[in-house]
This record gives C-alpha cells, structure tokens and sequence, in this order.
C-alpha cells in the first residue's frame, strides 16, 4: 500500500506539473531521484508471480514522469527500460483459464504499460528517436535470441511489434540515416518468421511486417508507397514463405549494402546453430535470397572471417551448400577482399583452414571467373597514369600469386585447370621476369596487407611447378627440375636460360598448349610497350620450333617480330636476331622470311658490336640454308650490303663478311648472272685479289676460294687456274691482259683499297694502281685526277714501303705522260695497243 500511495503522489505531482505550463519537475522534486525510486520499486516485485499493480503503476509514472522537465538522460531513460523489460518479460507463462481471470487482466495491464512507456520514452519532442529505440531493442532482443523459453521470447516479439507499430504512425522519425541495427533487426525477424512454434512465427511475422512498412515509408518514392504498402499488407501474419517475399523485396531494395551484410551474418550465424530449426530457418532464408542477382554487399572482409572460422561447424548438406554459394558470390564480385581476407586471417592467426580455399576451387565456371580477375592483378606495379583510381580495395600481385597456387592445389580437376593453364603460364612467367630482371621484388610487399613476409620469387615460381603438375605436366615439371631449370629461372644472371628451359621442355613434350600459349604471346607483343618482350621472345623463339606453332605463322605475325627490330634494347635485337635462324628449319616459316630481311640487313649498320657480329652469324647461317629461287632479292641485297666490311679491323667479322660472300657466289647461276648483280661481282675483284695478302690467312684463303668461284661464274677458265695458284702480282698481271678494257674500273677499285688498315694491301693497291697507269692512253689519262691525288696523299704513308711505291708510281706516271704528249703529233694510235700487249 505505501508503493502504491507514493507512485499515486508521483502521478498527482505530475500532473500539477505538467498543468503549470512549462514547469520543472526539479523545482519540486528532484526528477532524477524519483526515476531512481521507481526503479528500485520495479526492481522490488517479485519475478515469480504477478500479484499486484506495482509494476504495472510504476511504468506508468515513467510514463509520466517522461512528459516533464527536464528530459531524461540516455542512462536513466535505458535503465528504468531495462527494469521494466526484465521484471515483466521474467514472469512465468499465464495460461488463460477462468480462475486465473483476474491474473491474466493483470498481466495485460502490466504489457500495456510496459508498451507505453516504451513509447514515450522512445518519442523526442513530438517525433520518434531512432537512436533511443536502437538501445531499446538492443534490450530486448536478447530475450528473443538467447532465451529458450518459448513464452519469453512471444513477450519479446510482443514487445517490438507494438512498439514498430507505434512508429509507423509518424512519417518523421530522427535518426534514421545513422539507425544501424536495420539489417541485423530483418535478419532476426526472417528467422523467427520460420520457427515451428505459432506463436513465434506470428509475432515474428508481425513484428517483420511493421519493420518493413517503416522501410518502405523512410526510403521509397512517395508514388510507389501505397502500391509496396499494400501488397505488404496482404501478406500480414501470413504463412512463412509470404514473410520469405518481403524479406526478399526490402532486402534487395530498401537495405543498404552494410544492412544487407548485416542480415546475411545473422542467418549464417543460425546455420552453425545446433538446433536443427534454426539451421533450417537460416538456410531457407539464405536460399530464398540467393535465388536473385545480390545487390552491392558491405563488410565482406567480415562476412569472409565468419566463414573462414565457422564453416567447419556447418553440417547440414544445405547449409554447407549456401555457405559455398555465399563464399563464390563474394569471391566473383569482391574477389580482391575475400582473397586478401583469407591471407590476412591465416597470417595473423597462424592457422591454415583449407575449407574456404576448397569450396572456391570446388566449382570450375566460378574458379575461372577468379583465376581471370586474379590475373588482372598480376601485372607489374607502375606508377598510376590515371589520379582517380578506384577507392575499392585491390590486392598486390604477390597476394594475387599466393592466391593462384592456394586454389591451384585445392583443384583436383585436371581439366578444369588446363582451361586457364597458357594465360595463368605465361603471365606467372612474366611476374617471375619483372622480380628476377627489373629486381622490384620490394615493391611486391605490401605491408598493410600482409603481416608475414613471403619470398615473391619462391611463391610465383611454386605456382608456375603446381600449375604444371596439376595440367597434366608433371613431367614435364620433373625434367626442368632434373636439368636445374627452376633453379636457373631464380638467378638473375641466367634467368632467361631457364625461360628457355622451360619452353623446350613443352616444344619436347609436344605440349597441348603451345598453341594457345603461342598466341598470347602474339597478342602481348603487338603492344610496343610490352615489358616483359624479352621474355615473350625468348619463349616464343623455343615454341616456332615446334612444327604446330609454326604453321601458325602468318605475314601478319611475321610482321609483329619485324617491327621489335626497332627495339633500342641490343638483347631484343640479338634474339630477334638468333630467331630468324629458325625460320630456315619450316617451310611456312621460310616463306616468310623475306619480311624480316631488311630489317636483318640494316643490323649490319647498327652501332653496337654485339648485334653486327651476331648478324653476320646470323646471315651466314640464312646462306647456308635459303636457295636463289626463294631469296634472290634478298641474296642481291645482301652482296652490296657485304662491301664495306670487307675492310673490318676485327678479323672475326672480316672472315665472316668474306664467307658470307663466298657462299652467296655459290648460290648464283650464269643464268640468273644480270645486272646489278653482275656489275657488283665485278666491283669485287680487285678487293678480293688484294686481300690475298690479307694478315689473316683464312680471310686470304677464303679470297682465294671466292676468286675461283668468280672465274667459273664468269667463265674465266685461264684466270681460273691462277686464282687457285699464283701469287697476287701475277694475278694482277693475267688479270690486266684478260680485261685490259676494265683497266679504269680496276683503278678505282685500287684507290679505293688505299685507305685500307692493313699495310700488305696498301702496298698491293699502290703497285696494282702503278700497273693499270702504265697502260692508259693520253686520253685515258685525263680520267685519273682523283688516282693521282689518291697517290700523293699516299707519299705521307705511314708505312715506307707504301711511300716508296707511291713515290716511283708518282715518277712513272709523269715520265709516261710526258712521253704521250710528244708522240701525240704522230697519232700513232697502234702504238697503244702494241704496248699494252707488252704489259
């Protein structure tokens, strides 16, 4: 009675209050200690029966006393909430029978009051808080989940329907936008809206359907409402599979992606539950969501942690196929979040749960999707070239690598695999050339990703071993690894030695793939800015020797390796070089050789040492393998291109030009012997006859050679004789009897050789050059200016023997001239002819 009297006193008071006007309830009381008072009077009733109208009086004074100055303070208002909900929720079940008439009336007075004080403290001013009915239903819904009692958890339901109720009624609620329990509070609901308890499933039903109109009302345009309100309604305190409907339309359009990642943790934490209805209910959920394109999902990185921890613990065959489902429409859409997920937990937990990497390689179409997004990211890091780059996390190619071999060696397909085996090869090839070459293995780390350092090389180079095996190649893998393969692929000074060890390995085996492998390279180094070309060419060089992969070869590709000629890097050009040997090995592939000609030509030019040597290597090979009906352009080309490094200091390339020369004779016939070709066969006589005194003997011996062949080709069947054993003077007198009327052609050729390194053939081009001056007429004569000044200039001849000859040349050619312009009044023009017969 004294309880009663004093919250009597309480509501007197307040009414007095709140009919002064605006009167302070401090003024009078302090209110802080009345809210205190009826706190401990709540708290006083017994939880064990429900005798009196204490509790149910003491709310209403809250109720009261909420409609006064000053407001309640959060603190207070959630403690008097607390309070309240425990004392009434406790109760024990009261079956409705006659004799307990009394009881029950009690017991729904006391609800009616528990459910308006709920709402008059949840208003602020004259419109609904969001944030205040966030920590009340953080209250009241451990009574619906954590409670195993069936009546306490109807009360629970009970409670928020009435109290969403309520809210529906005010198209302004405070708060809204920051209200974060809306995915968690759908979630909850969906899974009671599937209990096998009646009770529950109504309440649950309601108390969804309330939720979702407050949705819709909050966040749909204002024409679509009454339509959405309506067809809501139909479904209200419906049976499970109606709730199923508007769980499934507020989740795909009035949730946000953070509310939708929300509901999906709370049914995937029901699956792992150990009661078999709630497994049920969270699976039914799930799957009827799952049915429909999912929208934009927040929190992935939490949603992939529960996975990752909890899986082992879902044992229902559909659950564990709707976790799988979940995990594969994260992974496609969010494939750089899950991923680094799962290696950030296995790093700082430092424990391996295989289950997430197998139930991602478990389905080929979605592992493929992955593989081609993984290797997107395995590209070298560069500078971005755009400032407005996407805010979404990405992952480094290291993560992306580690990510590759884990689902590599959770796939137990063969031929799912093999599906992406020649892009996943070559790019893991190309990641394993930028750390080994460019040497940026330091950029690779990504220390906010990553806790545990991991060797970028090791772990692209195990990808590229577990890629091979898993192909189908294990073989393959094993002989690369006998031949030291691997090992050389991870030295930087032989990395393309294993590059090519690899790719041999595959051309021996014949492999499958070479073929589509061969194509993407193709593809690659159409981009002139390809950085990893060597790498390409040098693989690609190995795979035309497979016959497959150079039927493949048309004009266009030959094309594509023409222009990385142009390529300033001397290694590209010198491959590029030694891969035109094997386009002499297949017929498809010589047919296109005369596209790569030019630019092999014009290599003899280039100002590196390397690549000219290389080039003539090269071209001396093409000599012994191209015939004169396939190539006789080219072979022409080629004879005038040879000239000016027949005077070479480097007696390696000099020998080689010469060779080069002597082969090409070889390819000639008389029948094809027509200018120009003829006329530059010609041009080298004299060059080829003075460099029989060349220092080198093989370069003299070659002359030698080459001068016979000259004298079959041109039919000289006396000059043939001594080009094989005579000396060079005597070849120089035969010579100028045989083609006495190319006197001033050999001339030239003389002047020409003047400015030679090598002091033997200096000192046979002056006396060459003396011969033919002694046979000229006075007319001839008068074409010599530029011999004669060649001659002088010859006089200051390091050499005294060369000085010498010029000197007495010099001599010869004045007294001569002196004695043709005496006897020129005679005209004896015979007089010409009997002396060139006496030379």
């Amino acid at each position: 009675m004294e309880k009663q009297n004093f919250l009597r006193a309480v509501e007197i008071l307040s009414d007095a209050v709140r009919t002064n006007g605006n009167g302070n309830m401090n003024d009078y009381y302090p209110k802080a200690t009345l809210a205190k008072k009826i706190e401990m009077l709540i708290l006083e009733e017994s939880t064990e029966t429900l005798e009196s109208s204490v509790r149910q009086q003491a709310m209403l004074c809250v109720v009261a006393l909420s409609q006064l100055n000053p407001p309640f303070y959060l603190p207070e208002m959630l403690d008097l909430v607390s309070v309240g909900i425990s004392s009434t929720f406790s109760l024990p079940f009261i079956m409705p029978s006659p004799d307990r008439r009394d009881s029950a009336s009690l017991y729904l007075q006391t609800i009616q009051a528990l459910d308006d004080m709920l709402q008059a403290l949840v208003m602020d001013d004259m419109d609904p808080d969001m944030l205040i009915l966030e920590k009340f239903l953080e209250i009241i819904l451990p009574w619906l989940t954590q409670s195993d009692k069936v009546h306490e958890q109807v009360r629970a339901l009970g409670t928020i329907s009435r109290l969403l109720r309520f809210i529906c009624n005010f198209l302004t609620l405070l708060h809204m936008e920051v209200f974060s329990m809306n995915g968690k509070l759908m979630g909850i609901l969906s899974l009671y809206c599937m209990s096998s308890n009646h009770e529950i499933r109504l309440g649950a039903s309601e108390a969804l359907n309330y939720w979702s109109k407050i949705l819709v009302l909050q966040r749909s345009v204002r024409q679509k409402t009454v339509f959405i309100l309506r067809n809501l309604q139909k479904h209200f305190r419906g049976e499970w599979f109606a709730s199923l409907q508007n769980i499934t339309l507020i989740f795909r359009k009035y949730l946000t992606p953070m509310e939708r990642a929300d509901m999906i943790l709370v049914t995937m934490e029901g699956m792992t539950s150990s009661n078999r209805n709630d497994v049920y209910a969270a699976s039914k959920v799930l799957e009827t969501i799952l049915k429909y394109p999912i929208p934009e999902i927040g929190k992935v990185p939490e949603i992939i942690q529960y996975i990752y921890f909890h899986v082992n613990n879902v044992t229902e065959a559909t659950a564990q196929s709707i976790i799988s489902k979940i995990l594969h429409l994260l992974s496609q859409t969010y494939t750089d979040e899950v991923i680094l997920t799962l290696f950030k937990i296995e790093d700082q937990s430092q424990t391996e749960v295989c289950k997430p990497w197998e139930i991602l390689a478990s389905f080929p179409e979605d592992c493929e999707v992955i593989m081609k997004h993984l290797l997107q990211r395995l590209v070298p890091l560069q500078a971005p070239q755009d400032q407005e780059r996407s805010q979404r996390t990405e992952i480094s190619p290291l993560i992306a690598t580690r990510a590759i071999h884990e689902l590599l060696l959770k796939s137990n397909q063969q031929m799912e695999v093999q599906t992406f085996f020649s892009p996943l090869f070559i790019t893991l090839l190309f990641q394993t050339s930028f750390l080994m070459v460019e040497g940026n293995t330091e950029m690779i780390q990504d220390h906010r990703h990553i806790t545990e350092w991991v060797d970028p090389v090791s772990s692209t180079v195990g990808a590229l071993k577990t890629l091979m095996h898993r192909s189908g190649y294990g073989d393959s893998e094993s002989e690369i690894e006998k031949l030291g393969g691997w090992e050389l692929l991870i030295n930087p000074e032989k990395h393309y030695d294993g590059v090519t060890l690899l790719a041999r390995s595959l051309v021996t085996k014949n492999c499958w793939h070479n073929r589509p492998m061969f194509g993407l390279l193709i593809k690659m180094l159409q981009d002139p800015n390809c950085a990893n070309h060597l790498t390409a060419l040098v693989f690609l060089m190995e795979l035309l020797q497979c016959p497959d992969v150079a039927a493949l070869v048309n004009d266009f590709i030959t094309s594509i390796l023409a222009n990385w000629f142009n390529c300033t890097e001397p290694a590209t050009v010198k491959l590029l070089l030694q891969m035109t040997r094997v386009f002499t090995k297949h017929k498809n592939l010589e047919k296109r050789l005369q596209i790569l000609q030019p630019q092999i030509l014009n290599c003899c030019y280039s100002s590196n040492g390397d690549i000219v040597m290389e080039t003539f290597l090269v071209l001396k090979h093409l000599l012994e393998n191209l015939t004169w009906k396939n190539s006789s352009s080219f072979l022409i080309h080629l004879a005038f291109k040879l000239e000016p490094f027949f005077e070479e200091e480097s007696e390696h390339l000099r020998l080689l030009a010469f060779q080069i020369y002597s082969h090409l004779l070889v390819k000639v016939k008389r029948s094809v012997l027509v200018f120009p070709l003829k006329h530059q066969i010609f041009n080298m006589i004299v060059c080829l006859v003075l460099h029989l005194q060349d220092v080198n003997s093989d370069v003299a011996q070659t002359c030698r050679i080459t001068l016979c062949n000259t004298a079959s080709l041109l039919r000289w069947s006396k000059l043939s004789k001594v080009f094989a054993k005579e000396d060079v003077f005597i070849i120089v007198r035969v010579l100028l009897q045989q083609e006495t009327n190319k006197a001033l052609w050999f001339l030239k050729q003389c002047v020409a050789l003047f400015k030679s390194t090598q002091v033997p053939i200096r000192q046979a081009a002056v006396w060459f050059a003396g011969q033919i001056l002694q046979i000229l007429d006075l007319e001839e004569m008068n074409g010599v200016e530029e011999a004669c000044a060649a001659l002088r200039h010859m006089e200051t001849d390091p050499d005294p023997m060369v000085r010498c000859l010029a000197v007495q040349t010099i001599y010869v050619l004045q007294a001569k001239e002196q004695l043709l312009l005496a006897d020129r009044s005679t005209s004896c023009f015979c007089w010409r002819r009997s002396k060139r017969g006496y030379f």
